[in-house]
């Protein structure tokens, strides 16, 4: 940078070491007294000299301050809108993943999945619209589309993440959101270190289980050292990870319109209410096993070259167990209820009089996943002012969902011998469904082994009808297809692989204005499958049932949450391994098997360009970076067209599909020092995000409803029994036109406020698109017919929808940040070590289509507070965050993704930790302990009908979780 732009802050930076010594200036103390008045803090005198004139203090600053010091110096100093982490912060908290770490920074949100923070949005905009990098190159995640899963990471391994708000062209991998990079350590640019990590973990929420523990454990040791007289370093990271979580959840199926005529005489009702229809309630236990290696090696033999290596594995398995039961309610579950209360036209009550069979579920999933990342990088100072950079790196991530569902209930469905319905009334809540004894029926004993049965107690094997193994026979009059399924197993499997090669020259400059020139070249060669394996499940007892085998049993679940005791608890997922259940391949009768199944391929040619400048106007600096990027992209994909063909099975045809296309995509980024300490920062830049990878599918389905109303209807395509779905391998990416204004006031070094607004001009974005097809050639007679009453009903129209997703729709977000980090200590000296880190946001976007969900990820309000204390080697600190709701997705039919509404949470967490070091116990420096508490309060997680908030679609409720945590550190 030229000598045109005021340095002072940039020297104090850099040449802070821990612990910091800062330097108080009137102005400062000020802007502090002001901003403290929130909090209602006392009038205090000032340090001054005996003229009366301020005076400078000395103030010594522990870990957590150093690393906002670190992060405020990082944020001032770029050219770009910036957050930032240090290693100080993520490595003192006892946070199982960086993902906690960051959902804490001013702009981002954390949603949580299963209880725990996974994904991130920036700006409003969730992780699949965020361009996210590991030092700087693409990072694969292990979900089923681009987003990362940030609690893939252990905190461990990070040295420090920065937040990119603003678009620079030398950054290839950016987002319409923002992008992420997360930093690991290295060796020659570090202290020599040698740590150990130990964390016990306790879950506050029982076990609902009994073969889940509530605690777990994580372990970890770091290196890292100079060599051969600080040519070669070498930092190695390993951490193994147990983490525990526990959850109780209501799923309500959907909110159909009632039948007064059904509905007895309660209260008065005009057919317009909505009742739940149904529900499948569960309590889930899991455990998180994660095991990660990091390891760098850097080489830098003169001043003129320096290659680093590294390398990250992560090997990942999860397991779960979800124990409730699936019911049907009124309207869906049982002709005979009786309405006794009603709100607004919401039945808040009822009793369920006509029962209904109840399906006692011991579902169970294993997610196993590998990543593993290789990376090189070669930089050479060719002459004084030119520097090359080669880089390069290979990704490889594998993962396999086993999800399987295990019935099982009163009796086979359809059999002589299965036992009664299940009788219960209900009341409504804010969070699902409360049952209770009806008033004149028994409670059905869904924990008596000697009552439970192994099979399906509902006929849900409709689809089985071609397989030849489960027609009526006269040994079994009556039982066919319908009831031969005792379970269900999704197994789908995720492969994808990334090839990077960036080539970089950079060089200063002193040509006027322009101080320096960046530009260079970034290829990528990207691939991901996914092969969508499924099999219905038969118990061997077929076509009787059993009692559940002795060797599967554990005991019971607790349902009580919802008011039920509680169900048969045993090894679903055991009897499969096992090979206990007679598997029948869902791809010979499920279209969307291999209508689900693909290859999507993509080869990006990146050019960009970049060109630092440093002035002044009006006597004050003038500096930033003006760039572009020319991104060509060839991509492409393979699947499969499918159908039912006329004996019943799905017949599959190879398809494929793709496209080429470039963008060009402009960035500036202004930055004007109104006066000293104070910035006023402007950026323009388009931005670009990726289709979803199960969007480019060129897959297509042909699907027939097999509904009396849908068969025969007669005129109205929309209703027709015929239906198809396809991919788009032609899909452009989502793209926004943005803009940003932020102004800065840094007045401590330890301090700052700031205010910034954005705009982004959504020009491309993906929406659902539909033609109508006729669908005669897939005809089956036959098979395509529905029996209603002894008479058969053939299809009365053959024309029918087709959806896809298409280009096209645009819209808008807008967004206003505030936040401020606020040392209280100058004040007084007896506010020494307090402090406080706020910030919110209030955005506010919408898409041109009135049809079209919301931009995933967006809140319209997120509020975060941080207050801590910090004095020798004790500190405190406790975090607050209220997120809004928001648009995301939940796992629905077959594991697929399934668009849904967050309601958004409030969460505290808390941590008290002391190192010994900086308490000056000598004797023990380098221990350092902590005690946190994550969601302190217990907050639930609920979603519901985008319509009606009363309509809970699911609650969630994890429980708080406690970490201890020491770590040792060899000075």
């Amino acid at each position: 940078m030229s000598s045109k732009r005021n340095r002072a802050s940039r020297q104090r930076s850099a040449g802070a070491t821990s612990p910091f010594v800062a330097k108080r200036t009137a102005v400062s103390t000020a802007v502090v007294t002001a901003l403290a008045g929130a909090v209602v803090l006392p009038s205090l005198a000032l340090a001054q000299n005996a003229a009366g004139e301020p005076i400078e203090e000395v103030v010594t600053y522990g870990q957590y301050r150093q690393s906002l010091v670190t992060a405020i110096g990082t944020k001032r100093e770029s050219s770009t809108i910036v957050e930032a982490l240090s290693a100080e912060d993520i490595g003192k908290l006892p946070d199982s993943s960086i993902a906690e770490s960051i959902a804490r920074i001013p702009g981002l949100a954390g949603a949580r999945v299963n209880g725990r923070t996974s994904g991130i949005s920036v700006r409003g905009f969730k992780e699949d619209f965020i361009g996210s990098t590991l030092n700087g190159r693409e990072l694969l995640g292990i979900g089923d589309n681009r987003g990362v899963e940030y609690d893939l990471y252990p905190s461990e391994i990070v040295s420090g993440i920065v937040i990119y708000k603003s678009a620079d062209a030398s950054l290839p991998f950016q987002g319409i959101g923002g992008g992420v990079d997360l930093r690991t350590v290295r060796p020659l640019d570090a202290n020599p270190t040698l740590a150990f990590n130990g964390v016990i973990e306790q879950n506050d929420l029982s076990s609902g289980n009994p073969d889940f523990d509530d605690n777990g454990h994580r372990l970890a040791v770091n290196f890292s050292d100079k060599f051969a007289n600080d040519t070669i370093g070498v930092a190695l990271a390993v951490a193994s990870t147990e983490s525990p979580s526990q959850e109780q959840q209501f799923r309500g199926w959907g909110y159909p319109t009632i039948d007064p005529a059904n509905a007895g005489a309660g209260v008065t009702l005009d057919g317009s209410e909505t009742v739940l229809g149904g529900h499948d309630s569960f309590v889930r236990s899991a455990l998180l096993e994660r095991d990660t290696i990091a390891g760098v090696l850097q080489f830098e033999p003169n001043d003129r070259v320096s290659l680093t290596l590294d390398a990250l594995y992560i090997d990942f398995q999860e397991d779960k167990v979800f124990r409730g039961v699936e019911e049907g309610g009124a309207v869906w579950g049982t002709g005979s209820y009786t309405v006794t209360d009603v709100d607004n036209g919401f039945v808040t009550g009822a009793d369920l009089d006509g029962g209904f069979t109840s399906v006692i579920r011991n579902d169970a999933e294993r997610k196993v996943g590998e990543l593993t990342t290789v990376g090189f990088n070669a930089e050479f100072l060719a002459t004084e002012d030119w520097t090359l950079t080669f880089d390069t790196a290979y990704s490889d991530v594998e993962k396999r969902i086993t999800n399987i569902e295990s019935y099982s209930g009163v009796g086979r469905a359809g059999t002589a011998t299965q036992g009664g319905p299940t009788i219960r009334s209900f009341q409504m809540t804010g969070s699902g469904v409360m049952f209770m004894d009806h008033p004149t029926a028994a409670p059905t004993d869904l924990t008596d082994f000697n009552a439970v049965r192994l099979a399906g107690p509902q006929s849900w094997g409709g689809a089985l009808g071609p397989i030849p193994d489960f027609q009526e026979t006269t040994a079994a009059p009556g039982i066919g297809p319908s009831q031969a399924q005792d379970g269900f197993v999704n197994e789908p499997l995720f492969d994808e692989q990334l090839l990077t090669v960036r080539l970089d020259a950079e060089r200063s400059l002193d040509a006027g204005i322009f101080t320096g020139v960046q530009f260079g070249v970034n290829y990528s060669d990207r691939e991901k499958t996914k092969v969508n394996g499924g099999a219905f499940l038969t118990a061997p007892t077929w076509p009787g049932d059993a009692p559940i085998p002795e060797q599967f049993r554990l005991g019971a679940a607790t349902l009580d949450f919802i008011g039920i005791p509680g169900v048969v608890a045993y090894d679903g997922l055991a009897m499969y391994d096992s090979g206990f259940y007679t598997a029948t391949d869902a791809g010979l009768i499920e279209t969307g098997r291999l209508g689900d199944t693909y290859a999507v391929t993509e080869e990006v040619t990146t050019l960009y360009g970049k060109l630092e400048f440093d002035t002044e106007v009006g006597g004050r600096a003038l500096y930033g970076n003006v760039g572009v990027q020319v991104i060509d992209t060839d991509q492409s994909a393979i699947g499969s067209s499918t159908f039912t063909g006329p004996t019943g099975f799905v017949t599959a045809l190879p398809v494929d599909g793709g496209d080429s296309f470039t963008d060009v995509l402009p960035s500036l980024n202004l930055n004007y020092e109104l006066a000293e300490d104070h910035l006023l920062r402007f950026a323009a830049s388009t931005t670009i995000s990726r289709a979803r990878i199960d969007d480019m599918r060129p897959n297509n389905q042909v699907s027939f409803q097999f509904n009396l109303a849908n068969v025969t209807e007669p005129t109205n395509p929309g209703n027709s029994a015929w239906k198809g779905s396809a991919g788009n391998p032609t899909l452009k990416p989502r793209e926004s036109d943005n803009l940003d204004l932020s102004y800065e006031w840094y007045f401590a070094d330890d301090g700052f406020i700031s205010v910034a607004y954005f705009y982004k001009d959504l020009v491309n974005w993906h929406r659902d698109g539909a033609v109508l097809a006729d669908f005669t050639e897939f005809y089956v007679p036959g098979y395509h017919q529905v029996v209603d009453g002894g008479t058969v009903f053939t299809p009365q129209l053959f024309t029918g929808v087709v959806t896809f997703r298409e280009d096209g729709l645009t819209g808008s977000v807008r967004g206003y940040e505030l936040q401020a980090t606020l040392p209280f200590g100058t004040l007084s000296e007896s506010l020494e070590g307090f402090g406080a880190v706020v910030s919110a946001s209030f955005n506010d976007g919408s898409l041109d289509d009135p049809n079209s969900p919301d931009v995933p990820g967006l809140s319209d309000e997120v509020y975060q507070a941080t207050l801590f204390y910090e004095r020798g080697g004790f500190a405190a600190r406790v975090s607050g965050t209220k997120r809004s709701k928001f648009a995301t997705e939940t796992r629905g039919l077959s594991l697929s993704l399934q668009p849904t509404v967050d309601q958004g949470a409030e969460l505290i967490d808390a941590q008290i930790s002391y190192d010994f070091g900086l308490g000056g116990f000598d004797a023990l420096d380098g221990l350092f302990i902590a005690l946190q508490g994550q969601n302190l309060t217990d907050e639930d997680t609920i979603q519901a009908n985008p319509g009606n908030s009363r309509e809970v679609t699911q609650f969630q409720s994890f429980g708080a979780n406690y970490l201890v945590t020491a770590i040792y550190r060899f000075r």
